[in-house]
């Protein structure tokens, strides 16, 4: 009890001592009003890519969709819409962390995020940073984060979108955005619905994706309110509810069914003055699943886990090159299920970070963390960055990290086969980042090894007849990553093209043998052209091929197209009619083996701002 009091009067020390600053005026709070300030502060020398509005909108509205056709991230899909998980610079789906306003939301039960159970639509903007993350962002953070962000504007203003939307296979889809506010106050909130029937047909046969029928909801409300010249109070909420069959595969059938539910809600006090910056933060994260792996029986696996968090962010500035910025968290989590008692944890954790910018033109970070967690020892994490602008357009970027992941849960308690003499992951990588920027053109091309120790895999264990998680594998990964970006206005046309290219090695150093589903070559392409109110645009991907079990799963192209045609009025309102075509070359393909992709397929929106 005292170690706990002793961790909360540490974590509120930065925020209640704080003198008297005055401050020229309320715009100095734009910083803090920012969700996660470590992202853009702190990250110098990553690789950073931004997902514009444009972007969101044309993309269908699961995370998955988005990140597929408009990063280098891999993703291993069973079936559309069901379970997706992602693979970043050849880092497994637990290795990747998922940022929601600043905080990390992996699961606490499996570790990873399912990247189709969040609506990108109900976000204001979507950025991805590759590379080692670990010390900002705690476990997990190894091949690259995904942050989605809130934003708040702080004028008198009152919008509202209304999108309605239907395609193939009896998909129906519904989003609302509202934002409304003042100098004071600011507020929006996003729903978004889909259901579907999800029974494309299988190319090549007289089947049907049998028993892949899904619906998701998901609330997003958020609240900013300026206290004062230098506070300002935040509120975030998110609610997920999915409930979704699993799609049978080419020889086995299904008729399972998985139902989940998230609840995530933040509240946050910024203050701000000329010389520091303070934020506190109160967090709850709620997971629920249930299992179903017959729907027409009663029997089921449930589980759940709570996940209370404290933090506090200090940032001195010494001067306008030199801050120092101090984090603390405080979390208590628990879970309950069927396959596990009742484990608790009780995590510490307290990072530094130091930023120099040394000239005009070179800045560097420097951060170190360490956890300190009551069911096993973690590791002291720590990075470096920098980045050197040597040309006016070309900025060479630099980063080293130490990162690690916990075991998570099942890992340890799962009953049977759970191991509680598990290491964590630890894992060493190097980028070296070249970034050109001229008015029309933006070019990113990183190389990155990364080499990552005590590997947790679940295993058949001959003694028990279970599987278990064990220490088994040394993996390196290596490669590199090239983005071009070209936009060219010609009076009133507008041509956009965007590209990115990945190639990836990885090896299993024990089995010298590259790693499953991780592709050598990823490629995607994204042209568009606008024309006053008319705009049409083209997605292509390309997939190599992947190692699996025994075999190689074959690379694939896919390619999308559509139009929209925008209708103003005179009032306020105006319409925006979209007209898609997914697949339109019908390929198929297989993301997981034995699990078909869709065939060809459309789907209509209509979209309303007033």
């Amino acid at each position: 009890m005292k170690t706990i009091k002793l961790i909360l009067l540490v974590l509120l020390f930065g925020s209640m001592a704080q003198a008297q600053i005055s401050t020229d005026s309320i715009q100095q709070l734009d910083e803090v009003i920012l969700s996660d300030v470590k992202l853009k502060s702190f990250a110098n020398g990553y690789k950073l890519t931004v997902l514009g509005d444009s972007i969101l909108k044309k993309n269908n509205t699961s995370l998955t969709d988005v990140l597929r056709y408009n990063s280098n991230i891999y993703f291993k899909e069973n079936g559309y819409g069901m379970v997706s998980s992602a693979s970043f610079r050849g880092t497994n789906a637990s290795q990747t962390a998922v940022i929601w306003n600043g905080i990390n939301i992996n699961s606490q039960l499996t570790g990873q995020v399912d990247f189709n159970t969040i609506s990108s639509s109900n976000y204001d903007n979507i950025s991805i940073r590759s590379g080692g993350g670990s010390v900002q962002y705690g476990s997990g953070a190894i091949g690259g984060t995904v942050h989605l962000a809130n934003d708040f504007k702080f004028e008198r203003h009152l919008d509202h979108r209304v999108q309605l939307g239907y395609g193939s296979f009896d998909t129906k889809n519904a989003t609302y955005n509202g934002s409304f506010g003042n100098k004071r106050w600011s507020v929006n909130l996003g729903l978004a619905y889909v259901d579907s029937e999800n029974d494309y047909r299988f190319l090549g046969t007289d089947r049907r994706n049998e028993n892949g029928a899904f619906n998701n909801l998901d609330l997003n409300f958020n609240v900013g309110y300026l206290v004062s010249e230098k506070d300002v109070l935040k509120v975030y909420h998110q609610n997920f509810k999915s409930d979704r069959e699993f799609s049978a595969t080419l020889l086995a059938p299904s008729n399972s069914r998985y139902d989940s539910h998230d609840f995530r809600s933040m509240v946050e006090w910024a203050h701000i003055t000329d010389t520091y910056t303070s934020s506190l933060k109160a967090v709850h994260l709620l997971e629920k699943f249930t299992y179903f792996e017959n729907k027409t029986l009663g029997n089921s696996s449930r589980g759940h886990a709570n996940t209370w968090l404290i933090k506090n962010h200090f940032k001195r500035e010494f001067s306008r090159r030199l801050a120092l910025s101090v984090i603390t968290d405080y979390s208590y989590i628990t879970a309950e299920g069927n396959s596990f008692d009742d484990p608790k944890r009780n995590a510490f954790s307290a990072t530094a970070i130091l930023s120099h910018r040394a000239t005009n033109k070179l800045q560097y970070n420097l951060n170190i963390r360490k956890d300190v967690i009551s069911d096993f020892e973690s590791p002291i994490v720590f990075s470096g960055d920098l980045s050197y602008q040597l040309l006016k357009p070309y900025t060479l970027k630099f980063n080293a990290s130490k990162n690690f992941r916990v075991p998570t849960f099942n890992d340890l308690y799962w009953n049977p086969g759970g191991n509680l003499d598990l290491n964590p992951e630890e894992s060493y990588q190097i980028d070296l980042g070249h970034e050109l920027k001229f008015s029309n053109i933006d070019f990113k091309l990183n190389t990155f090894y990364i080499e990552t120790s005590d590997l947790i895999q679940w295993r058949p264990n001959s003694m028990t007849g279970f599987w278990n998680p064990v220490n088994v594998a040394n993996a390196k990964h290596y490669g590199f990553e090239a983005e071009l970006g070209i936009s060219k206005k010609i009076k009133a046309h507008n041509l956009l093209l965007s590209t990115s290219y990945s190639y990836t090695e990885t090896e299993d150093i024990e089995k010298n043998q590259r790693l499953f589903y991780v592709p050598l070559h990823k490629a995607n392409a994204s042209f568009s052209y606008n024309y006053k109110a008319f705009t049409a645009f083209y997605q292509h991907l390309y997939n190599g091929e992947v190692e699996i079990i025994g075999d190689t799963l074959e690379g694939f192209d896919v390619g999308n197209f559509g139009l929209s045609f925008s209708i103003p009025t005179k009032k306020k309102l105006s319409y925006i009619a979209d007209f898609r075509i997914n697949n339109i070359y019908d390929t198929y393909y297989e993301n997981v083996a034995l699990r078909p992709m869709p065939n060809r397929n459309f789907n209509l929106k209509l979209t309303l701002k007033f």
